[in-house]
């Protein structure tokens, strides 16, 4: 399927923990097999089974691909990249057979639809991977004083990557893109995805780490593609 599916209430959406989300329509003038299209800016709960920080839900954005709109609100795509508001991806599957083939610009009179760029047409989700899995810190030994862990990134259409970090002691979710100096470098920073294959460094220091607080943190690297498709990998750390 070339073109990109509207996104409605019936579809399944996943948080990285797989807890199930259940979008709220806040116009449903637009009914697909008994869904309502969502639109930007509509929300959604996640019954997210991850303790202590649960991914608790979700808002839509568009990112503007395609033309369609209901009341001036643009229709959302599952294509469209969105994230719980923890910052994770959101793991979209849509099951009706009702296509957007609308463009963002328009079209002349009389005009056929020019055809989708190759990087629109592409529905490979990029692929992520994180090395090593798991690392340790302990924190009465300061030992080691540095760790580094990597995240390798594939597309062949990339768009952007995002580095997210779940803070299980503090319960707080932290936008880690550009990194936090000196204790957490990443490196090259700023989520500039621009080659097919990319590679990201982030190191830590014993007194970033031991400012963490005993307990799971949880790395999470996202790479998303031009269509607004994503794949992500976890890097967990434990302080002990």
């Amino acid at each position: 399927m070339d073109m990109p599916q509207v996104l409605t209430t019936k579809a399944r959406i996943l948080c990285p923990h797989g807890g199930q989300g259940t979008s709220i329509a806040s116009n449903p003038k637009w009914l697909v097999n008994g869904g309502a299209v969502l639109l930007e800016n509509d929300t959604g709960t996640l019954a997210c089974p991850f303790v202590p920080y649960p991914c608790v839900g979700y808002r839509l954005s568009s990112m503007g691909l395609n033309a369609t709109r209901i009341d001036g609100r643009k229709v959302i795509l599952v294509t469209d990249f969105n994230q719980t508001l923890t910052g994770l991806p959101l793991i979209i599957t849509e099951f009706h057979q009702a296509i957007d083939d609308s463009t963002p610009t328009p079209i002349p009179p009389g005009q056929d639809a020019p055809p989708l760029p190759p990087a629109l047409l592409d529905m490979v989700k990029p692929v992520v991977t994180g090395t090593p899995p798991t690392l340790a810190f302990n924190s009465t030994t300061m030992q080691p004083v540095s760790v580094v862990a990597t995240f390798t990134l594939f597309s062949a259409y990339p768009l952007k990557w995002l580095l997210t970090l779940i803070n299980e002691p503090a319960q707080t979710n932290v936008d880690m893109t550009n990194g936090l100096p000196p204790g957490l470098v990443v490196e090259p920073a700023g989520g500039n995805w621009d080659t097919p294959n990319l590679t990201v460094t982030m190191t830590m220091t014993a007194a970033y780490m031991a400012g963490l607080g005993v307990g799971q943190h949880h790395f999470f690297m996202t790479g998303v593609n031009q269509r607004g498709l994503s794949g992500f990998a976890e890097i967990k750390l434990t302080v002990s």
